[in-house]
């Protein structure tokens, strides 16, 4: 036994050392920009075999938390000495045990290490530390540019076609915004469906995202859910598009179909066929890349988007990157950064957000450095338009780089809640306590900087940025930097669309639909899965072979899952930081192995009303922060040992034993 307890401890040590060079490792090779196919190959490896340690090393320190825990509860009971923790440990395990959970999984690392490291040298690896300090941004007034430089012609004409009545009209008229990734489709088309006269000439205006697959029955919920018709209980396509004929019939509307993706025509007639039933003057207004897809929609006019010309994009650049700065600093700087707005070839989004980053770089060297870097020598990425991208995410500091890549978990279009967007971050780790600031703040900070930088769009305020979205060429672009470690998928019914998932490597899953395929369970490496189910439609899934197979698993969302009992597998689960339960209101009971989570952060039972008390030893949970247990109205005491949870933030409602509610959100 002691010779176990040495090597043991001997090789968590060596194998926390051999974590931190993998990490500097993959940071130096990101740096460089790495694009070989056989050292990407290679990097791959490494960054699998670094996900391995993190797992082991954290299982190793969650036994050692588990029994520190174990000791409180027993102070006053009178226990055996022993000469160390680790000792005091394996009392309670058999051999056995600690040796394959532990001992065995560092002896298969090491192998899959010295495989890997023969490779080494010939990369010239570097093995440095980055310490490059985040610079906080110090206001959000430049967010989103309202204007957009170059386009009022654009924009007058689009109005125009909304508007105007042609004698060749007849109840439907379809106008598409033909244009190039990033030349400004989505937000022409936005304009326009603000415009106030827009507004006040239709009777209902629908926005829906549709991006690539088009498919049928999504784009058919996602229009009745804009018409705030109830659509959850139909999961055919024909008594979809019936509702979507009674909802709009006699009524003028216009659709907005946006990112457009389509190359059946015979799916679109379908479909199209209940929009016919609208009043004289309605519109679709479509955007798209490509001009056959237009053509397939049977498009009445056609507005194809140029990139801007010079001045226009020196317009858009200085609105950006030189708003803050005086006459004197903008002078200095106008031939440097007209030479990098002419890179940008004309793009919109890309002159936004590449200005969006020099905007904070106060001097000309700064400036000069980014013209000067080889990335625009990389052909390959000019021709994929990431270029200017590449920039922004480059100039980000290691730490929020993760925090960008992990949006791509979310499918296009999709609307990303912020304070949740934060609590996923801090479950993956990428939220560290800063100069005695809460994580929290942190995920604040990090996100303002992102914002601030142009990752983000389409903001929704409520004293403050509560919700936004992709724009899609950004996703696109976190989709390439990742190599899908974050995806998502549609499902109806056992029909699964999007990506394919075999990706090796993936990570990160985000689910819509109504149920789990069984393809999915092979995912064994996920350490996100968010299930985004429909309301009132039970969603079919294995629940103890889940919590069998996701056992890295650091965000589980099975909010509105229809559970009626909580597998007691879920102890497996032991990287968990972020639970979110809410809205399965025929769960009864939280068993008591949930508490065995030692990392569990966020734990969310909001509307689980059947729920009738807290598991007895919920105490153990010490790094909760979030007990989100809002509308949980059978519950009538709060077990004793709540009070050991000193990490919490938020406590939704502490009921008082006897009947009473307190709100301590």
């Amino acid at each position: 036994m002691a010779d176990m307890i040495v090597y043991v401890g001997k090789e968590v040590r060596k194998l926390t050392g051999t974590y931190q060079t993998l990490q500097a490792t993959l940071m130096d090779a990101e740096d460089r920009q790495v694009k070989g196919n056989v050292e990407k190959n290679w990097l791959d490896k490494l960054k699998d075999v670094a996900y391995e340690i993190e797992d082991v090393l954290e299982e190793w320190n969650t036994a050692i938390g588990k029994l520190q825990i174990k000791e409180a509860e027993n102070a006053s009971k009178p226990l055996r000495k022993v000469c160390h923790l680790i000792s005091y440990y394996l009392c309670y395990c058999s051999r056995a045990a600690f040796r394959f959970d532990i001992a065995f999984k560092i002896e298969i690392l090491n192998r899959k290490l010295d495989l890997i490291g023969t490779d080494k040298a010939m990369f010239h690896v570097r093995f440095n530390e980055y310490t490059e300090n985040l610079e906080r941004p110090v206001t959000t007034s430049l967010v989103d540019v309202l204007e957009v430089c170059g386009r009022d012609q654009d924009k007058n004409t689009l109005v125009n076609l909304l508007l105007s009545k042609t004698s060749q009209e007849a109840n439907l008229s379809i106008i598409s915004i033909v244009g190039m990734g990033g030349i400004g489709k989505t937000t022409l088309a936005r304009i326009a469906f603000n415009d106030d006269n827009v507004k006040s000439h239709f009777d209902k205006k629908i926005w829906v995202c549709v991006s690539n697959p088009f498919d049928e029955i999504r784009i058919a919920r996602a229009v009745l859910n804009s018409l705030d018709v109830r659509a959850s209980n139909l999961g055919q396509l024909e008594p979809l598009l019936e509702r979507i004929r009674k909802s709009i019939e006699g009524n003028k509307f216009l659709l907005v179909l946006d990112d457009m993706w389509i190359d059946s025509p015979r799916i679109w007639e379908e479909f199209k066929h209940s929009l016919r039933y609208g009043s004289q003057g309605s519109r679709i207004l479509v955007t798209t890349r490509k001009t056959n897809v237009a053509n397939i929609m049977g498009t009445t006019n056609m507005i194809k988007l140029e990139t801007l010309s010079e001045d226009e994009s020196w317009s858009l650049f200085s609105q950006v990157a030189l708003s803050e700065r005086s006459g004197e600093e903008c002078e200095r700087l106008e031939n440097i950064g007209r030479t990098i707005v002419g890179k940008c070839r004309g793009l919109p989004h890309a002159i936004k957000t590449l200005g969006s980053i020099l905007r904070f770089k106060r001097h000309s060297i700064a400036w000069k450095s980014v013209l000067d870097d080889d990335l625009w020598k990389e052909d390959e990425i000019a021709k994929d338009l990431f270029l200017p991208f590449l920039f922004c995410y480059y100039d980000l500091p290691p730490k929020l780089r993760n925090c960008f890549l992990y949006c791509a978990i979310f499918p296009k279009g999709y609307e990303i809640r912020k304070h949740k967007l934060i609590d996923l971050w801090m479950a993956q780790g990428y939220l560290k306590k800063e100069r005695n600031v809460d994580m929290e703040i942190v995920g604040e900070e990090y996100f303002e900087t992102l914002a601030m930088r142009s990752f983000f769009r389409d903001f929704e305020l409520d004293g403050g940025i509560t919700k936004c979205k992709m724009h899609d060429i950004m996703h696109d672009f976190a989709q390439y930097l990742g190599q899908n470690e974050c995806f998502s998928i549609e499902v109806d019914g056992h029909v699964v669309s999007g990506l394919e998932l075999s990706h090796r490597g993936s990570r990160h899953l985000i689910v819509i639909g109504n149920s789990i395929p069984n393809s999915i369970y092979n995912e064994k490496a996920l350490r996100s899965l968010i299930v985004n189910t429909t309301v009132d439609i039970e969603v079919r899934a294995d629940l103890p072979k889940l919590f069998d197979q996701f056992t890295s698993l650091r965000s589980l969302d099975l909010s509105f899952f229809s559970i009626e009992e909580l597998p007691r597998g879920i102890q497996k689960l032991v990287h968990l930081r972020y639970l979110n339960l809410s809205g399965n209101n025929r769960l009864k009971e939280l068993p008591k192995e949930l508490c065995d989570l030692y990392h569990l952060e966020t734990l969310d039972f909001s509307g689980c009303s059947y729920i009738q008390k807290l598991p007895r030893r919920i105490g153990r949970l010490i790094n909760l922060r979030y007990l989100i247990n809002m509308n949980t109205f059978n519950i009538s005491y709060m077990p004793k040992g709540i009070e050991s949870l000193t990490c919490l933030r938020t406590l939704s409602e502490f009921i008082v034993s006897g009947g009473g509610r307190d709100n301590k959100a």
